[in-house]
């Protein structure tokens, strides 16, 4: 069954989730999974791709936008209405809802932050996962933190 954790942020900083999602992926890729960033719009899939390139000094973190050129073979992968290959283990998700194609991956890692509507879609999700039967771990973090 698909691990699910909510990572959620104590504050509201400015691209808190985002930045989120990019340590998530920067440790997963370190420690040598493959993930795929499901996001909410093409805009937010953009100003993703350029926050992994600066989001940490001295970082590097390969990606690509999922169907464009050279993104099959990318260990970490930003898209937000396609679904995505089987390749990939860890999926995080940066939309308001779950994502249907959520069970095909070990695991899934839900960001939240305290603005009021992803605090009530955070919630949400929760309970999607929970009433299905899900096990679920949260983890309280700070935006500014540098590990999770």
């Amino acid at each position: 069954m698909t691990r699910v954790d909510f990572y959620v942020l104590e504050d509201n900083a400015p691209q808190g989730r985002e930045r989120l999602a990019c340590r998530l992926a920067d440790k997963a890729f370190r420690l040598g999974h493959r993930v795929y960033i499901h996001t909410r719009s093409a805009e937010q899939a953009a100003a993703l791709d350029d926050l992994l390139w600066t989001f940490r000094q001295g970082s590097f973190v390969p990606h690509a936008l999922h169907g464009k050129e050279g993104g099959a073979g990318s260990p970490v992968l930003i898209g937000h209405d396609e679904v995505p290959d089987d390749r990939h283990e860890l999926l995080i998700n940066l939309a308001d809802q779950v994502p249907s194609f959520f069970s095909r991956f070990e695991r899934v890692m839900e960001t939240v932050d305290q603005a009021e509507a992803n605090r009530l879609s955070g919630r949400e999700r929760f309970r999607f996962y929970r009433d299905r039967g899900y096990a679920l771990q949260t983890h309280t973090l700070s935006a500014q933190a540098e590990d999770e």
